[in-house]
């Protein structure tokens, strides 16, 4: 642990913690100083000016990274029919019904993300007690919720990645890994800033976006100025 906290602090002696980073500038530094011995995940973490006890203000969605996020997402989709066939051949890790609602009653979780179709929500929702806790619930907002189960796994497969406003009123998401070029996280930075500012609420006053991170999975945060997108 010592060691880890000499190369983080090493690290962070790079970052001026007084000033505002523009996006590339921001990438690129977080990128220079991971020290990381794996692939490290780059991320966003957005404090907004919001309060999610509000429903109006539960900011909540997902959008398809234009380079993906780096990682393989293990997709399942609980789905009967024509769009059980169709979740199959866009691709999907498991397809089922009744058997894999079963299946994770049983324990299993091993997957990243759970599609259904709107008639299966009724079986699904028994398993609220497991998903919801770890994020795995489908859910319309995200698009996990649909009877176009080919576009669902393809988008997820294609680098979806879903975010949600925390009670503290920040969203983290991942914006790809470190080994990307700069301009491909910078590309996929600029598509998730667009997203949460489209999210705003209108209900939401003042200064929307009160901070804005960048960092690496171990490295120290880089304020980025949101302005400069």
């Amino acid at each position: 642990m010592a060691k880890k906290a000499k190369k983080y602090i090493e690290a962070a002696k790079q970052v001026e913690s007084d000033k505002l980073y523009n996006p590339e500038e921001a990438v690129a530094l977080v990128q220079k100083i991971d020290f990381a011995k794996f692939d490290s995940t780059v991320e966003v973490a957005y404090r907004l000016n919001v309060d999610p006890k509000q429903a109006d203000q539960q900011i909540r969605g997902a959008v398809v990274l234009p380079n993906g996020t780096g990682k393989t997402q293990r997709v399942i989709v609980f789905a009967e029919g024509d769009q059980a066939k169709a979740a199959q051949e866009a691709g999907a890790d498991e397809v089922g019904s009744d058997d894999l609602v079963q299946k994770i009653q049983d324990g299993w979780l091993d997957f990243d993300v759970a599609v259904a179709t709107p008639p299966m929500m009724a079986k699904v929702g028994r398993l609220g007690r497991v998903l919801g806790p770890k994020g795995l619930m489908p859910n319309p907002k995200t698009g996990t919720v649909t009877m176009d189960t080919a576009k669902a796994v393809n988008d997820v497969k294609a680098g979806q990645v879903a975010y949600r406003v925390d009670k503290a009123g920040i969203v983290h998401a991942p914006i790809g890994k470190v080994s990307f070029t700069q301009d491909k996280l910078v590309e996929n930075f600029k598509a998730m800033n667009d997203v949460i500012v489209k999210a705003r609420p209108a209900s939401a006053k003042g200064q929307y976006i009160k901070s804005l991170t960048v960092t690496s999975t171990f490295g120290p945060g880089v304020h980025v100025n949101a302005a400069e997108f």
